[in-house]
This record gives C-alpha cells, structure tokens and sequence, in this order.
C-alpha cells in the first residue's frame, strides 16, 4: 500500500452518486499526483460537478472511495464522511459567491477568520494572496464595485489564502467574456504552477481543459470515456463521443479490407464505395470499423497532390467564415466533409478540388 508521501494528491476509486433511481455518477476513478491540475470535462448533466461536489464533501456519494493525500475523506463501506470543513481544500465557483457589502480584504480575510486565524499572520496572509491575482492595490475598495473579472479574482485570492491541500473549481470562467476567458486560463495555470498546488477543475469549454491542464478526464452519462493528457486525448481519442467533443471529427466508418491493413495500418471502404487509410496506433480491428477525422487534419487543394492515399476528387458545397479559419462543406462520395483550415485559395460552392488526409492523422477508433 502506498505511503501518504506517496499517495496521489487526489484519488478517488469506484465513486458512484445517486438521487433516488437516477445514477449522476457510476463507477468512476482516476487519481491526480501532486502538483497537478486535473480536469473534468464534458458536456451538461454528464456527472462532473457532482463528482467535484464529492471531492469538496459538498455531495455525499452513493459508494467509493476518496482520499486526499492518502488519507481517506469518504469510504463508503467504511461509513466514512469527513465534513467538508476538515477536508483542507478550497474551492473557486462559477458564481464567484464573494460578499458584495464586504471589501476585497475583508472577503478574503474571511475564510482565515472561520480558522481563527488573526493579527499579523491574517493581513500578511491576505495581502499575499491578493498580490498573488494582481489585485493588493483594490483591498479596501467595496466588492460591489469591482468588474467580473476583479471579482473572480477575490475568489480565487479566497481561496489561496490558507493555502489549502487541494483547489477545486467549478466552472470559474464561464461567466466572463471571451477575451477576459483567455486572460484568466492563462493567469489561472501560471498561478496554479507557482503555488505548486494540485487543483481539480470542472468545465465543458475544450479549450480551457486543453490550455490548462496536465491531465483530462472527459466523462459522459456519469461514466469516463477517456483519461490522458490534452495530447493523449486531443489526437488520440478513443471513442466517437471524445473524437467529436473534444474538437470536431469526421467519423468515417466502413468494411476493413484485410489485405490491406497489417497492426499499423487499416483500411476501410464505406457503404458508397470509398477507401480510406488509417492509423491503428496499437488498437484492435474487427470486419468493421471507425476512423476519427480530424476537421483540421483535412487539406484542400486546387491541384492534384502527389501521393497514393487518402486523395479524392470532391466539390466544395457551402464555406463558411469563422475568422482564424474558414469551415469548408464538401461533398466526398454520399456524404458531406467538414474541413477547417486557414488557405489562401478561395473556394466556392460548386467548385471541384482535391481532398487528402495523411493516414496518420485518421485515428481507428475502438469499439
């Protein structure tokens, strides 16, 4: 059994919620090393919120185990519920929840004040922390007079402020404004990384879990899909849900050509006739199967490329401008492609061009 010097951070084992018959979470473990930011990710009602209430002992589970810094916080079999209060985390909401008739110093003395903390130690404690967000020169301005992003930033000095074992956020960004979102995920993660503290985070934006983490777990329907890195998960995903919510994919399915495809290599023909070459990265194949398409992994041309797979005539059938890239529509075989790129070439609807992929980018999926 491993020490407590030794043990993950954070690590929960087979954790399940229920509210009368309805499963929120089922089954679900990972675990985080110290230091690490991890984050939940997937989209609403998929349990991830529940299970950081769980970890914050805000949500008592149905069954499982949680532990934080090997010490355990809930046991179900054991009967096991530390309160919230003694579990030594902090955690940062969507909501800021900051006190609009306090001033900034005063709400993040607060939770210091509830640990009989005063004097001396109180004010450096808070001054520290609030020269940690950049906000020491906004400490006697009344709270209610500070933008969003100010505001959160007194939450997030809050929550530093006693130096807790764990830090949990719930969404912290998704009410700010895109530009400000930016800012913050990346003065978030820098902040994280100084304090070398471990912080388990909630959220459905991919890019956020993309910028600031060190591991991803992307759950749906209260079960994980998938458990890596953001490039583990990003360009290897395992299952049709992560290809396609984590960045949009092309799924390609189809008949595999067994004199074709080897352990490396698979290759597919669809129901209109179409052969497509892909990477099996080590993952089994059957008769059928799935390859992930990435929208970015696509390449039009208006001349015929060199090369001896995955190249297609088709035609452009709508685009559509998103700023840094153009979403082009095009017709492949019966079905529809959507490819994103940044080009200097101007496609049009009715246009015909070339379409290419490198096999290594065209994922099997398992399953």
């Amino acid at each position: 059994m491993q020490s407590a010097t030794t043990a993950p951070a954070i690590e929960v084992q087979n954790l399940s919620i229920r509210y009368g018959s309805v499963t929120a979470v089922a089954d679900v473990s990972f675990s985080a090393a110290a230091g690490q930011q991890l984050t939940l990710l997937g989209p609403s009602g998929c349990g991830k919120t529940s299970t950081l209430r769980a970890v914050a002992g805000l949500e008592r589970p149905t069954a499982g185990v949680i532990r934080v810094a090997g010490k355990a916080m809930y046991d179900g079999a054991a009967g096991l519920n530390i309160p919230a209060e003694r579990r030594g985390m902090s955690m940062v909401f969507q909501s800021y929840a900051i006190w609009p008739h306090m001033t900034v110093f005063e709400n993040v003395a607060y939770g210091l004040r509830v640990r009989k903390i005063g004097g001396a130690d109180l004010s450096d404690k808070v001054r520290h922390a609030l020269d940690l967000v950049k906000m020491g020169a906004y400490a006697e301005r009344n709270a209610s007079q500070l933008s969003g992003g100010q505001q959160q930033r007194v939450a997030l000095a809050r929550a530093c402020a006693f130096s807790p074992t764990v830090l949990l956020f719930d969404e912290p960004l998704s009410n700010l404004d895109a530009k400000l979102r930016s800012e913050m995920r990346i003065e978030l993660r820098e902040l994280q990384r100084r304090l070398g503290v471990t912080s388990l985070y909630v959220t459905h934006d991919l890019e956020e879990a993309l910028a600031m983490s060190d591991q991803i777990v992307v759950m749906r329907d209260g079960l994980i899909e998938q458990n890596g890195t953001p490039a583990e998960i990003y360009n290897y995903p395992r299952t049709a849900f992560v290809a396609d919510f984590v960045g949009s994919a092309n799924l390609v399915s189809g008949a595999v050509l067994p004199d074709r495809s080897d352990k490396d290599r698979v290759a597919i023909r669809t129901d209109d006739g179409q052969m497509l070459v892909g990477a099996t990265h080590g993952r089994p194949f059957g008769q059928n199967a799935t390859l992930s398409l990435r929208t970015v992994h696509l390449r039009l041309v208006s001349e015929l490329p060199a090369g001896a797979a995955n190249i297609w005539p088709i035609t452009i059938r709508r685009t559509v401008f998103l700023g840094d890239v153009t979403q082009i529509h095009v017709g492949w075989g019966g079905r529809e492609l959507i490819v994103r790129q940044t080009v200097a070439d101007v496609f049009t609807p009715g246009q015909t061009a070339f379409l290419r992929v490198d096999p290594e980018q065209c994922i099997l999926l398992e399953g």
